[in-house]
């Protein structure tokens, strides 16, 4: 039995800085993820996609964030299950939490936290020919190595924030890039997109807008992406790889059934402190809802803040918050 105060179901991002936020009143944090290493999404799926809107950081890949988080937590030791996912939980009569996993491990916590990103997930596939046939032989859905794309011919498709990003990355990377995108306007950030343009513009990239995946050719690995265009025409161009970026599908699993508040496979919580209608349950990141969400790692940082406070007060009633400031050890609560 692991005993803890604060059990953190998600190890991304958004979890880490959850255990430097608990860590700074002296909570001590044990996180539970499904996936074999932390750093959630960033460290599966996009590991050096580049982010932009971390604040201090102009730009910062998305592992090394998670790198900085973890040795701004290591002062606090929290431990970790990897590799497992919660699928029971159960309230005791005291108020804290007994949690079971996949593998049969048991936590026992004060409080808990649900940092789980999108739960479960998989990538969004087009409907289109031969995708399967493809699929690892020149289709990836995630881009874990630019440098796998140098001096590549590359078709990206999709309009969001990520379409968008790895377009103007891959641009100084890869030998040609088509973006192809089903509208003519983009639902990723103003600023990505008129890079976008101007890239476009510069012959720096191929943009397709109001165009949509056809089908594939190749022997063996992919060779050619055919492209529908608004006259319906169908063009061919040559392509090593096809990147579709259509997003994830979100699946909560296990946690839907545990009777918590769910607005579309989200989390319903309390802007106050970030709690669900279970007194002692919490919701952080992209796995909670609210009025004026926005779905951003910076957000998801301040939620981690709140919830802490909160987090402290349910465990310690009669005890109070104080702060010391420090210029040698920061933040340490008297």
């Amino acid at each position: 039995m692991i005993k803890t105060d604060i059990c953190i179901i998600g190890a991304g991002p958004v979890g880490l800085f959850a255990v430097f936020e608990a860590g700074l009143l002296k909570l001590k944090c044990h996180l539970i993820d499904a996936l074999p290493q932390v750093g959630g999404q960033l460290s599966e799926i996009y590991p050096k996609k580049p982010i932009y809107d971390i604040p201090g950081f102009p730009t910062v890949n998305a592992q090394e964030l998670v790198d900085n988080l973890m040795k701004q937590i290591a002062p606090f030791k929290p431990t970790f299950t990897l590799g497992e996912r919660v699928d029971g939980l159960t309230k005791q009569e005291d108020g804290s939490f007994l949690l079971s996993t996949s593998d049969g491990t048991e936590v026992h916590a004060g409080v808990v936290v649900i940092a789980a990103g999108l739960g479960s997930f998989e990538p969004r596939k087009p409907v289109i020919e031969n995708l399967g046939k493809f699929e690892g032989k020149g289709v990836d859905y995630m881009v874990k190595d630019p440098e796998k794309y140098r001096d590549k011919k590359i078709v990206i498709a999709g309009g969001g924030d990520s379409a968008l990003d790895w377009t103007i990355f891959l641009s100084e990377v890869a030998k040609e890039v088509t973006l192809v995108h089903r509208n003519q306007t983009f639902r990723g950030a103003l600023d990505s997109a008129d890079k976008v343009f101007e890239l476009a513009q510069e012959n720096k990239i191929r943009l397709l807008l109001n165009s949509n995946l056809h089908s594939l050719d190749g022997d063996g690995v992919l060779k050619a992406v055919h492209i529908t265009d608004q006259a319906s025409t169908v063009n061919t161009f040559e392509a090593d790889y096809l990147i579709p970026l259509f997003g994830l599908s979100p699946k909560l699993g296990p946690i839907a059934d545990w009777n918590l508040g769910i607005d579309k496979s989200a989390i319903v919580v309390n802007t106050e402190d970030y709690s669900t209608n279970i007194p002692g349950i919490y919701a952080i990141g992209d796995i909670n809802t609210y009025a004026g969400k926005l779905k951003l790692i910076l957000c998801g940082f301040h939620e981690a803040a709140l919830m802490s406070q909160s987090a402290f007060k349910y465990i310690y009633p009669d005890q109070k918050l104080s702060f010391k400031y420090t210029t040698v050890n920061g933040i340490t609560p008297l």
